[in-house]
């Protein structure tokens, strides 16, 4: 009987455990797990074994003016860039060693919610994931894309002069990336406006925005009560120092990892604030506090969440998909609501019952039954399944429906769309 405290740390901190990784945590215990999620030793060898791909440059680099060909050959080539990250990150997701490591990337990425739908570039995509991936706090995060192209291009920040304000990032960054609602004005929003005119993007150059000082209004600004000739940096210096900043990253976090509907507890907040601005002392802080190990409140699981779960628990590895199979997961968790790299809005992925509709189970049942498909089991029972998928217990109501399974692939599918494997 696995313990049910330590099965819901390795399922909120990482993307689903496998059997033998939920008997080695048993071996040691929580406060050792958590150590060992929080601060593993030595290189991932499971990630190294998912190079990141070289796209080279953007297909509409030096194609100012495209012929219809050159366009549609420009787009086929996107697409197989596009495919070929997503493929990768759903990847190394799945064989990551440092599971903790991972998921955080993800919430960081769920957090900035840029997508490439309107980005168009897979490697402006990239180039943002690994300025996330290389940020050891929010604080340098929090630097390093305020003059990232994709997240400027998303918010039409290449449209942001002194002469032609545009306010969209600016908006966002207050709003959704630092501060939250209520924590700011909207001449706040003017103010930082300004402070982040001059930016423009560049296909050629997708590791970083390019800097127009003409264009930048470089006059005084009073942001928070601060006046000061801000730009981009020295604002986003001046949010994230803000105690409302530690605060709401805080709840950002507790709504992902925890809850969706129950509010921080103030203890667990004051914590966490403290261990601000290195993301992962903020979850240690979390997995060791007693409302998160109290076990009083459910997650529903991201789609690419149970995804990915399931491909590390059924030893399913997209690096060996065909060009279809990769294409029908994308096509599923399209269904679903959520594909790596293309957040539905600039607010993101929802979260919680947004994930349990009938639509939703109808799409999730039938991309269960692909990767039970993928699958080479040939006998199963539902107690073996419950150990394979790190089930604690099946409800007396979907233990029935898994005893009628005619086979092992459908009892397979059944079990990952049951509501034990959905709900952690």
């Amino acid at each position: 009987m696995m313990s049910g405290d330590l099965a819901m740390l390795l399922r909120r901190a990482g993307f689903g455990p496998t059997a033998a990784e939920l008997a080695a945590a048993e071996r040691v215990g929580y406060s050792a797990t958590v150590e060992r999620l929080m601060a593993p030793v030595g290189p991932d060898r499971g990630a190294a074994r998912a190079p990141i791909p070289v796209l080279g440059p953007d297909a509409f680099d030096d194609l100012p003016n495209p012929t219809v060909e050159e366009r549609t050959r420009a787009e086929a080539l996107r697409i197989e860039h596009s495919d070929a990250i997503i493929r990768w990150w759903l990847d190394r997701l799945t064989v990551a060693d440092h599971q903790a490591n991972e998921k955080l990337l993800f919430f960081w990425h769920g957090h900035w919610a840029t997508s490439m739908r309107k980005v168009g570039s897979p490697q402006f995509m990239l180039a943002q994931h690994m300025k996330i991936r290389s940020s050891p706090s929010f604080r340098t995060m929090a630097r390093k894309l305020v003059s990232d192209p994709a997240l400027v291009y998303w918010l039409d920040g290449q449209l942001n002069t002194r002469s032609a304000p545009n306010e969209n990032l600016a908006r966002e960054l207050l709003e959704l990336f630092t501060l939250g609602i209520g924590n700011y004005t909207e001449q706040d929003v003017k103010a930082a406006g300004r402070a982040l005119t001059g930016w423009k993007t560049d296909l050629s150059h997708p590791e970083n925005a390019i800097f127009f000082p003409a264009d930048h209004d470089s006059g005084r600004k009073t942001i928070l009560g601060t006046t000061a000739h801000f730009d981009a940096y020295s604002l986003v210096d001046h949010l994230t120092d803000q105690p409302a900043c530690a605060r709401f990253i805080a709840e950002r976090l507790w709504f992902r990892y925890v809850s969706s509907t129950e509010p921080i507890a103030a203890s667990t907040l004051r914590k966490m604030v403290a261990a601000y601005p290195v993301g992962m002392r903020m979850l240690r802080v979390l997995f060791e506090d007693e409302e998160f190990r109290s076990a009083r409140h459910r997650v529903v699981k991201q789609p690419v969440e149970w995804l990915v779960g399931a491909l590390r628990q059924l030893r399913i590895r997209p690096a060996d998909f065909s060009k279809q199979t990769l294409h029908q997961v994308v096509s599923g968790l399209s269904g679903l609501g959520q594909v790596p790299f293309a957040p539905l809005s600039v607010g993101g992925w929802p979260s919680g019952a947004a994930w349990l509709t009938s639509a939703a189970a109808q799409a999730r049942l039938g991309f269960a039954d692909l990767l039970a498909g993928l699958t080479q089991i040939d006998r199963l029972n539902p107690e073996e399944l419950a150990n394979l998928l790190a089930v604690e217990t099946w409800t007396n109501r979907t233990y029935l429906v898994l005893q009628r399974a005619k086979n092992p692939r459908q009892l397979l599918t059944l079990g990952l769309a049951s509501p034990e494997y959905l709900v952690n």
